[in-house]
C-alpha cells in the first residue's frame, strides 16, 4: 500500500522520531541510525526520553556522553538522562555558594531547585546545547533523536518557545527555577534551537505509527500541533504492517484485516505528508544484527519460527487479577507500564470487572493522551461506574485562579505581579495536575479508584514529585490540601493500594517494567500483579510470521513469571478492540 521506508532517502542532518508510546520509535530510530552508518554516514543517535530504552535495543550501556556503538563503525549514541542532568544542573547553580553562604541559605536554594521543573529545564538544556553546538554536531552527517512518547515530545519541542517567552516577559528576576539571571544568557541558544527545529532543510520529523486507530489519531494530533509551532517537514512511517495473511487462520486473518481497516481511516491531515511503511517482522528488533535485517525484508526460517512454542507455561487470566483485587478490598489501583502496552484497556477491564462484582468504582487517568473516554463512547455504563480524565489546561486555569484569589487579599500590586509571573512558568501544569490527581484519589474513601496512568517516565515523575509539590503548594497558597498531605502515605499502604504492571512479552516493555518495579520498591510501593497483554504466544496462530513473534515471546513470559512478578496473568491477542461497557464485560469473562 505504501512505499517501504528507507532512511537513506532523508537528506536533512537532523531527524526526530516521535509517536505514541509502543509504536516502535526506538527500534525504528536505531535501525535507521545503523543503516545510515552502514552506508558510510557518520551518525549520532540521541535519546531524549526520560524512560529511555535505547540501551536495551542497541545492547550497550549509555550515558549523557556520546560513545561508539560496537560493531557499527560511524555510529555513536547517548542518553540525555533528565535525572542525571538535574543533579549536574543543581550543583552548577548551588555549588559555588557552599561554604560561602549560611547553610540555611544554601538549603533554601536547594529546595527551590528540588522540583520537577528543574529536571525539565536541565534535560532541555542538554538537548539545546547539543542541537545548537555546531562544534559537536558538525562532526556528524546526521543527528537522530529518539524522542519520548507524543505528549512529552510535544512538551519538549514546545519548550524553546515556552522558555524564550517566559524569559522575555520576566522582569522580577526569580522563578520556580531559581535566579533567572542564570537563564537569561540562554535566550540566544533557545532561539537557535527554534530556528533549527522549524528549518525544513535542517530537520525532518518522522511520525511513527502502528496501523491501529488510536495510534494513527495520536500521530495526527502530533502532526497538527507540531505544524502549529513551525515544524512542517514531516514524514509518516506506518510501522509493523503485516504484509500477507493465512485465510484459514483466524488470528492471522483478524490481525491483517484489523490493520487494513485502520489504514483506511487515516485522516486527511496525515495524508498531506509522505507516508511510508515498515513490515511486521517475525523477530525482536533488538541487537545490531536484527536491526540490520529490518530494511532488508528478512524473515526467519520455518524451523526458527516454530521453536519453543510447545511450552507448559501456566499463568492466570485477567479475571483472576480482578477476583484478587476484589477479595482483598483494594481501594486505589494503578495500571503502570511502558506507553503502548495496553494500560488503558487493562484499567478499563479492571474497573468494569470490579463494578460487575458489586463495587462502586471511579475510573480516571493522569495521561494527557488518555483514551479512557474512547473506550466507553456511545455505550450505556453501569450506574456504579464513573469515569473522568484530568485535563491539564483546565486544571492549570483552576489552579491559577485559586492561588491568585487567595493571594490578592494579602499581597500588594508588586507582589501579585511577581506571583502571576511565577504561575506562568511551565512547571505550573505539573503542580495543577498533581493537585487534581490527589483530589481524585481521595475519593477512594467512598469508592474504588482505578487509575490509568501515563507512560512510565511521567508516572514516576508524578509519584516522585509528591513531596516536592507538598512544599510548592504550601509556598504558593499558604496551605496544603488534605488530599495532598494524605496521598503518599496511602500509596505506600499495600492494604489500600495495588499497582498492576502491564507489559508485552517483548524485550523493551519487560525491561522497562522491571526498572519501574525497582523504582516503585524504592518508593516503598510493592507491585504484586504483572499482566502480560496482547500475547500471540497465548493464541493458536499458524501464521509463520506471527508464530515467529510468538516464539520470541516465550523467554519474556518465563522471565516475568519466574523472576519478576509475585503473581502474573496473561491476556491473549484479541481480534478487535473492545469498545463499550458490554464489550469490555465480555472481554473480562473470556
Amino acid at each position: 500500500m505504501y512505499q517501504p521506508f528507507n532512511p537513506k532517502s532523508i537528506e536533512t542532518p537532523y531527524l526526530f522520531f516521535t509517536g505514541k508510546g509502543g509504536v516502535g520509535k526506538t527500534s525504528t530510530a536505531c535501525a535507521s541510525a545503523v543503516a545510515l552508518a552502514d552506508a558510510g554516514k557518520k551518525v549520532l543517535l540521541v535519546s531524549t526520553d526520560p524512560a529511555s530504552n535505547l540501551q536495551d535495543v542497541l545492547e550497550v550501556e549509555l550515558t549523557n556522553t556520546p560513545k561508539f556503538v560496537p560493531n557499527v563503525p560511524n555510529l555513536s549514541a547517548c542518553n540525555l538522562d533528565p535525572e542525571e542532568a538535574a543533579i549536574n544542573y543543581r550543583e552548577k547553580v548551588v555549588g559555588p555558594y557552599r561554604g560561602k553562604l549560611p547553610e540555611s541559605v544554601v538549603a533554601t536554594m536547594e529546595e527551590q531547585l528540588s522540583g520537577a521543573c528543574t529536571v525539565e529545564i536541565a534535560a532541555f538544556d542538554e538537548f539545546t546545547n547539543l542541537l545548537a553546538d555546531y562544534s559537536t554536531v558538525s562532526e556528524y552527517d546526521h543527528v537522530i533523536f529518539d524522542t519520548a512518547p507524543t505528549g512529552h515530545t510535544l512538551r519538549l519541542l514546545q519548550l524553546p518557545t515556552a522558555w524564550t517567552g517566559f524569559l522575555e516577559e520576566s522582569t522580577h528576576g526569580a522563578s520556580c527555577l531559581g535566579p533567572l539571571s542564570g537563564l537569561g544568557e540562554k535566550k540566544d541558544l533557545y532561539s537557535k534551537t527554534v530556528d533549527v527545529l522549524s528549518d525544513p532543510i535542517k530537520t525532518t520529523l518522522c511520525l511513527v505509527s502502528r496501523p491501529e486507530v488510536s495510534s494513527i489519531n495520536e500521530a495526527k494530533r502530533a502532526s497538527v500541533e507540531l505544524k502549529g509551532i513551525g515544524i512542517t517537514n514531516q514524514t509518516l512511517i506506518m510501522n509493523g504492517v503485516l504484509q500477507t495473511h493465512i485465510s484459514d487462520d483466524a488470528v492471522s486473518s483478524a490481525f491483517y484485516h484489523r490493520q487494513q481497516n485502520a489504514l483506511k481511516q487515516i485522516p486527511n491531515e496525515l495524508k498531506q505528508v509522505p507516508i511510508y511503511s515498515l513490515p511486521f517482522v517475525s523477530y525482536p528488533l533488538t541487537g545490531i544484527q536484527n536491526l540490520r535485517y529490518l530494511f532488508k525484508q528478512y524473515s526467519l526460517s520455518e524451523s526458527e519460527e516454530v521453536s519453543g512454542l510447545d511450552s507448559n507455561l501456566s499463568l492466570n487470566r485477567l479475571n483472576d487479577v480482578i477476583d484478587d483485587l476484589s477479595s482483598t478490598n483494594k481501594r486505589i489501583i494503578f495500571t503502570m507500564g511502558k506507553g503502548g502496552v495496553g494500560k488503558t484497556t487493562v484499567a478499563s477491564a479492571i474497573a468494569v470487572g470490579l463494578t460487575e462484582k458489586g463495587h462502586k468504582v471511579h475510573l480516571t487517568t493522569t495521561d494527557p493522551a488518555s483514551h479512557i473516554h474512547y473506550m466507553f463512547e456511545n455505550s450505556d455504563i453501569n450506574n456504579d461506574l464513573t469515569i473522568s480524565a484530568i485535563n491539564p489546561i483546565e486544571e492549570v486555569e483552576k489552579y491559577k485562579k485559586e492561588v491568585l484569589s487567595k493571594a490578592s487579599e494579602e499581597l500588594d500590586e508588586e507582589g501579585l505581579a511577581y506571583l502571576q509571573e511565577d504561575l506562568n512558568s511551565p512547571c505550573t501544569e505539573e503542580i495543577a495536575v498533581f493537585r487534581a490527581f490527589a483530589e481524585v484519589v481521595a475519593k477512594s474513601e467512598q469508592e474504588i479508584v482505578v487509575i490509568d496512568t501515563a507512560p512510565t517516565g511521567h508516572t514516576l515523575l508524578l509519584l516522585d514529585s509528591a513531596q516536592n509539590y507538598h512544599k510548592e503548594l504550601a509556598r504558593s497558597t499558604g496551605e496544603v490540601p488534605e488530599s495532598v498531605s494524605k496521598l503518599l502515605p496511602r500509596l505506600k499502604k499495600p492494604q489500600e493500594t495495588s499497582v498492576v504492571i502491564v507489559t508485552l512479552a517483548e524485550t523493551t516493555p519487560v525491561l522497562e517494567a522491571a526498572r519501574l518495579q525497582e523504582d516503585l520498591k524504592r518508593a516503598e510501593i510493592q507491585p504484586v500483579w504483572w499482566v502480560i497483554n496482547q500475547s500471540l504466544f497465548a493464541t493458536k496462530t499458524k501464521d509463520p510470521i506471527l508464530m515467529g513473534r510468538a516464539s520470541s515471546e516465550k523467554k519474556w513470559i518465563q522471565k516475568v513469571n519466574e523472576e519478576l512478578a509475585t503473581r502474573s496473568a496473561i491476556i491473549p491477542w484479541i481480534s478487535e478492540e473492545k469498545i463499550g461497557y458490554d464489550e469490555i464485560k465480555e472481554y473480562v469473562r473470556s
